[in-house]
């Protein structure tokens, strides 16, 4: 690891004695200070940003393709919906033990292996030539995704010491909606053409969608690819007692950043040998001592939970998630193919609501399911060029939130800014309802897809606050299964709706953000 510079640390025994007393942790961020934020963190964060493009494809690939490939996998409305839904059922089970093994294998292996899983499964559903095998594919996405996005998040943000910690993962929280503004670019310009290629007598047949789902499978690879030669996290070195591979990655990232051999002043800490030996062996045995003293406190950390105030909060903060989530997950996974509708629907025709075309497509649907003798009437519902622009921009508004979240909530208090965020959000869902301007429709559901992603933020913060450390991230993990779930039902419930009628889709829409407003005023006041 090269020469250890040490004259900074001194040779009195006072010096040395004062610095065995930090932990290691507190050595770490030292060290991490001392490497500053340079090329490597650029590198760090690009491999980041490549990974959430890859992660948000997940999700955000399927409602581009539903209109141009309703007719390759035969899709109804209902199975539209599930299809836009089943990733989600994926990252819901896998989300569920990634965090365990996350902190027991390390960070860095569930990077490599999931997002290459990832790049596997993509290229799976780009091949699909049933609906079966692309869902089937699609549910394998959602999972591997899943078992991904925790490290993803976790390994960015122990590369960063206190100091500029808070920054950086708020400036990657940015990623998500600047993968949306990626993914629509693409998908203008890929789904635009009108690709076909036949293998082996049309048995296997690749359309325009087919060839945007291989092109979106290389950001899984790429982003595979990058971890690969990121190292892994020092701080799950560290929980290990493998000081030497963490003094390594610390160096190496000083390296990186100050393009220079110079040594790391605080390192000899790490390179010691009977610093490191005492300390392995303290680790290992604090290890098996408090392995069953761990377990025990653990269920005894749960007890609060099931017990007022907690239960009342946890209740209150899953409920609040379930429902905004599925109306972020429904406005935002649906706009595409409800855009291709209006767009389609004729200039040459009368203009009318939003609802009244919607209602006119269904009933076209219905009239050719009833006619199965006649194969030639799928006709698929082409999106034009205006769905993809108000998709990017629908992505660029969703960054706001971000902005004005963090001006206006100390000023005006978490809660009035859920409330007034709530209210808002009801507006723009029941406008939808009579909307007849293509403008208007954009700015309602861009609108509202950037308020309710503002909401769950703020569903963040009321969780952090009301929970304890002990139970917070328990708390945290419940409010995300729940608001997955509430995506999977309401993309489900959505296109039956549909089908019952339009008005009745965006009514009971505002009546679910209508209770989501009601149950913030039972949040307690901040202390």
């Amino acid at each position: 690891m090269g020469e250890i510079n040490v004259q900074s640390l001194g040779n009195t025994e006072k010096n040395t004695s004062a610095v065995e007393l930090k932990t290691p942790t507190e050595e770490l961020d030292i060290a991490l200070k001392e490497c500053g934020f340079g090329w490597f963190h650029v590198l760090l964060l690009l491999a980041s940003l490549i990974g959430f493009v890859a992660g948000q494809g997940v999700s955000s690939t399927t409602p581009y393709i539903l209109p141009v490939a309703e007719c390759d996998l035969n899709m109804d409305l209902l199975q539209k919906g599930f299809l836009n839904a089943i990733p989600f059922i994926g990252m819901t089970i896998s989300s569920i033990v990634a965090g365990f093994l996350t902190d027991t294998f390390g960070r860095k292996i569930f990077l490599v292996y999931g997002f290459g899983g990832l790049f596997i499964c993509t290229l799976m559903a780009g091949s699909s030539q049933t609906y079966l095998l692309f869902a089937s594919a699609k549910f394998l996405e959602g999972a591997l995704f899943g078992i991904s996005f925790n490290p993803l998040m976790i390994l960015t943000s122990e590369f960063c010491h206190n100091g500029i910690r808070d920054r950086v993962v708020m400036f990657q929280s940015s990623f998500a909606a600047l993968g949306q503004v990626i993914i629509a670019i693409i998908a203008w310009v890929i789904l635009s053409l009108n690709w076909k290629v036949t293998f082996f007598d049309g048995h296997f047949v690749l359309h325009t969608w087919n060839f945007y789902i291989y092109v979106m499978s290389m950001w899984a690879l790429l982003s595979c690819l990058f971890y690969t030669f990121l190292p892994e996290s020092p701080k799950y070195y560290i929980s290990q007692g493998k000081f030497d591979s963490a003094g390594d990655v610390l160096m190496k990232i000083h390296k990186t950043n100050m393009k220079s051999d110079a040594t790391l002043t605080h390192s000899e800490l790490w390179t010691r040998k009977e610093v490191k030996r005492e300390r392995s062996q303290s680790l290992r045995s604090d290890k098996v001592r408090s392995f069953k003293k761990n377990l025990v406190m653990g269920f005894y950390n749960l007890k609060p939970m099931f017990r007022r105030p907690l239960l009342y909060y946890l209740i209150l903060i899953c409920a609040m998630n379930f429902l905004t989530m599925l109306l972020f997950n429904v406005i935002r996974l649906w706009y595409p193919q409800l855009s291709a509708i209006v767009e389609s629907f004729g200039s040459n025709q009368p203009r009318r609501d939003l609802c009244m075309m919607l209602d006119t497509y269904t009933e076209d649907i219905k009239l050719k399911s009833v006619n199965l003798t006649d194969l030639s009437t799928c006709v698929p519902t082409i999106s034009g060029k205006e769905t993809y622009i108000n998709s990017v921009i629908l992505g660029c508004v969703s960054l706001i939130p971000l902005v004005l979240s963090g001006v206006l909530v100390n000023k005006v208090g978490k809660k009035n800014l859920f409330l007034v965020a709530g209210l808002i959000s009801v507006g723009c869902t029941l406008g939808l309802r009579w909307t007849s301007s293509k403008g208007t429709m954009v700015a309602l559901f861009s609108s509202d897809v950037a308020i309710t992603q503002a909401m769950m933020s703020l569903n963040q913060a009321f969780t952090v606050e009301l929970f304890p450390t002990t139970t917070r991230t328990l708390a945290i993990s419940m409010m995300m299964t729940f608001g997955r779930i509430g995506t999977l039902v309401g993309n489900v419930l959505f296109p039956v709706m549909l089908n019952m009628g339009c008005g009745i889709s965006f009514y009971t829409l505002a009546g679910l953000m209508i209770c989501v407003t009601a149950l913030a005023l039972f949040l307690p006041k901040k202390k």
